[in-house]
């Protein structure tokens, strides 16, 4: 959610920065117009309770004296009524304010490159090169059937489309990643390894803000009015809504494995192969929780972290900035981690590392007290440190052989007995 002292005192910034968003800024009008509906009817409120109060005082002076106060108790029946009315009004534009907030995006940061979508993101760097080939690399579609480790059929069968059953050596190697980046981000990194619900309430995402503009996007269970999560990043980052942390205890950095569920609305017929898009997947999660001080810096750090496990397992990547188009909702500056695919021959994305700045923690009431001062509001950060699914899918095309084999890069075979390779189904 973004300042109410930016949208009604920097109106024409928020107005620029809103619209290089993409953002329709008629909305901006709107909000515009009931805040000065709101702030002009407090002092009408304000003016009428004053009237109230001096026509009561009356009556009781005129009473006191034997006169005839009826003319003021039926001015102040009137006043009473006034206000009344107007006080209802005050609390329905209250709430229009608050869900016209609600649908507004955080703004960018001066060094995010400004364009409509992802044709102006910005490459910062490569690292590692993709290996060259004495044959065709398949597609990870091809290859996981082939190895009989991942079984696309059977996953509709019970799910529908756009869910995979993992067997074998896939679920193995699934369970192998995901110990291997906790194990990485809470024995090197420093975070701290948290299990949350799989299942949240509505101010949970609103949070983070999924809520109200994603809801097409997310799966709801009923009848508790609950959903499932999209991302860790609501969990995690709601742990601490509605509290004021110390200082000295920041930065929070924490690490979650969960399942992540997305209904994909709005992506019909876009990466319907294979486990690029899924209606349900597995991602281990980075968040922190810093000052605004700290947290661009924490950004580069956060991101640096994701890095690290695609260069342990060195797998060829190059780091984006995304375009003030082509950004999350919450995010003030992202950075996308994109991963070597040889059987697409293309680079996709793995991870979004992204600073929210105050946006989230305004929405949820996360603040800090610095030393001897009032409580301000923390800045948040989240990325997938990785996605699990993705990753499976770089190692399968990165690490394919001529004999349809797939090797097993050094640093997960400890996770896996020591095993080297993945042979194919007999």
């Amino acid at each position: 959610m973004l300042s109410r002292d930016l949208l009604r005192n920097e109106s024409d910034r928020a107005r620029a920065l809103l619209a290089s968003r993409g953002f329709d800024v008629t909305a901006l009008d709107q909000w515009l117009s009931l805040d000065a509906e709101r702030r002009s009817g407090l002092v009408e409120v304000e003016d009428l309770k004053r009237r109230r109060n001096e026509s009561s005082k009356a009556i009781g002076k005129i009473k006191r004296e034997g006169g005839d106060a009826s003319a003021q108790i039926a001015e102040v029946g009137e006043l009473k009524g006034q206000i009344e009315t107007l006080t209802s009004r005050l609390e329905e534009v209250e709430t229009e304010l608050m869900q016209t907030e609600l649908g507004f995006p955080n703004v960018p940061d001066a060094s995010v490159p400004e364009g409509e979508d992802e044709a102006a993101n910005r490459e910062e760097r490569r690292v590692g090169e993709p290996r060259s080939f004495d044959f065709q690399p398949q597609a990870h579609w091809d290859l996981g059937p082939e190895l009989g480790i991942l079984d696309f059929e059977r996953g509709a069968k019970l799910a529908g489309a756009r869910f995979t059953v993992y067997s074998g050596m896939g679920a193995r190697l699934e369970r192998a990643l995901i110990n291997f980046m906790l194990d990485l981000h809470t024995g090197e990194h420093g975070y701290t390894e948290l299990l949350p619900p799989f299942i949240v309430n509505r101010d949970a995402l609103e949070g983070t803000g999924q809520l109200p503009k994603f809801e097409e996007d997310l799966f709801r269970v009923e009848p508790k009015g609950l959903y499932l999560i999209p991302t860790a990043e609501v969990p995690v980052t709601n742990l601490h809504r509605e509290e004021i942390l110390d200082e000295e205890a920041l930065p929070l950095r924490y690490t979650a494995f969960t399942p992540c569920f997305r209904a994909e609305a709005g992506s019909h017929g876009k990466d319907v192969r294979g486990l690029i898009r899924q209606h349900q997947f597995n991602k281990v999660e980075l968040v922190q929780v810093t000052t605004p001080e700290q947290s661009f810096d924490a950004l580069e750090q956060l991101t640096g972290h994701a890095e690290k496990v695609l260069q342990m397992l060195e797998l060829p990547y190059r780091v984006m900035t995304l375009s003030t188009g082509d950004m999350g909702f919450s995010a003030a500056k992202t950075y996308d981690l994109e991963v070597w695919l040889p059987g697409q021959d293309a680079y996709r994305e793995i991870s979004s590392c992204s600073n929210c700045t105050d946006f989230q923690a305004r929405r949820a009431k996360i603040r800090y007290r610095p030393k001897g001062g009032k409580p301000q509001l923390a800045h948040t950060l989240n990325g997938s440190g990785l996605a699990v699914g993705r990753t499976l899918i770089a190692i399968l095309e990165n690490y394919q052989q001529a004999d349809g084999s797939v090797e097993i890069p050094e640093a997960l075979r400890p996770y896996l007995g020591g095993l080297s390779k993945i042979e194919p189904k007999g």
